[in-house]
């Protein structure tokens, strides 16, 4: 099939909600804006695409449909990348993969913060009926009641073991990227600037937001094998706590990331997979909690 470059004009749908897909891509020129439920009563703008960010993985990394409509705002070129050419793509410049990496990593950061809204909101509304009469609060009330409405098609979380099994058979103690933690040992705290990624591959770890503040909010309790720490842009917005004795984690920053596919390219394709699992199973709870904010506003 090959890799292509493609053009659309403004208004044109570049990938449908819903449709199946083995390509994903990056644009090249120009700039996008992602809808759910696109061309219906219930329509919502989710977010924007510029020069040089890539959309539609997903689907090639979960072999599932695509989960929203990307529209092109103005002329746009792109590369469409079919999914039997991503390693030759990220071989011709491992960088791209570094990119992609973060691409998943920033979008994961912004869900958390999202996720982190949602049940901040979820904790007001539990603790007072002051809150649902609070107009200050209403507008939030109301755009997390309409992001559940036109997203709760699918709530149900896909199973990540085959990923994770077979990544935590390629994880290898004698690895000088695999470090060990004691239980109540921090393996980074919120707010912390780092350029690396954490994988649990043995023990347990639990992630919070606002950690030991009255705002505070677990994530995540997770067990292996887990993305537990995106490589991002930007400052750490959770705290990972170690939970149990003889953790461990393994480390990549993007010189190791790239020195890890050149000698295992599947290793990173199953990493792909797994930043990909996290982002869904963030982005199911964070609907779910948008879920819980609409029914408590509407039983009061």
């Amino acid at each position: 099939m090959g890799i292509i470059e493609k053009s659309f004009r403004n208004g044109e749908v570049m990938i449908r909600e819903g449709d199946t897909g083995r390509t994903f891509y990056r644009i090249l020129e120009g700039s996008a804006t992602v809808y759910s439920n696109l061309e219906k009563k219930d329509q919502m703008r989710l977010g924007k695409l510029n020069e040089g960010e890539y959309f539609g993985e997903m689907a090639i990394l979960e072999d599932y449909p695509r989960s929203a409509s990307v529209v092109a705002v103005g002329d746009v070129r792109l590369l469409e990348i079919p999914e039997s050419d991503m390693n030759e793509y990220f071989t011709e410049d491992p960088d791209r993969m570094v990119d992609l990496v973060k691409h998943i990593g920033n979008r994961i950061r912004n869900m958390t913060a999202d996720y982190g809204e949602a049940k901040s909101l979820l904790d007001q509304l539990r603790r007072s009926d002051a809150a649902r009469k609070d107009k200050s609060l209403f507008s939030k009330i109301k755009k997390h009641i309409d992001l559940y409405q036109s997203n709760k098609s699918d709530l149900s979380k896909p199973d990540a073991s085959l990923y994770s099994d077979a990544f935590a058979r390629m994880a290898s103690d004698d690895s000088s990227w695999i470090k060990s933690y004691r239980k109540g040992m921090f393996i980074c705290r919120e707010g912390d600037s780092d350029d690396k990624i954490y994988i649990l591959i043995s023990g347990e770890a639990s992630l919070y937001i606002k950690y030991r503040t009255d705002d505070e909010h677990k994530i995540y309790d997770a067990s292996p094998v887990f993305v537990i720490g995106e490589m991002c842009d930007g400052g750490r917005n959770a705290t990972i706590v170690v939970e149990s004795d003889d953790t461990k984690v393994e480390i990549f920053n993007p010189d190791t990331l790239k020195e890890a596919f050149t000698a295992s390219p599947n290793k990173v394709d199953l990493l792909l997979r797994l930043l990909s699992y996290r982002l869904r199973i963030l982005n199911i709870d964070f609907l779910n909690t948008c879920k819980e904010i609409k029914e408590d506003y509407e039983s009061a």
